[in-house]
């Protein structure tokens, strides 16, 4: 198999969660390739990641995340075999 580059949703657990704080710890876990925070609706954001890992450890790497403190939920956006 190969690489795969997968572009996740991290979604915090409140609006008053710090998501630079959530993207340091979820940095120390994994190398995050790219990040950026969007707004979703009342005042609510969302940490876009970009990962590249074997294909294989996907579910892995979500399930790492999400026992990040301060994270709901983890959401694949699109995976790309590189």
């Amino acid at each position: 198999m190969g690489n795969v580059a997968v572009s996740l949703k991290v979604m915090p657990e409140s609006p008053d969660i710090d998501l630079e704080k959530i993207k340091g710890d979820i940095s120390k876990k994994i190398e995050v390739k790219d990040s950026k925070i969007e707004p979703v609706a009342f005042g609510l954001n969302v940490l876009k990641i970009l990962i590249v890992v074997p294909d294989e450890e996907i579910e892995n790497i979500k399930n790492e995340i999400k026992s990040v403190n301060g994270v709901s939920e983890v959401e694949i956006e699109s995976s790309t075999l590189i």
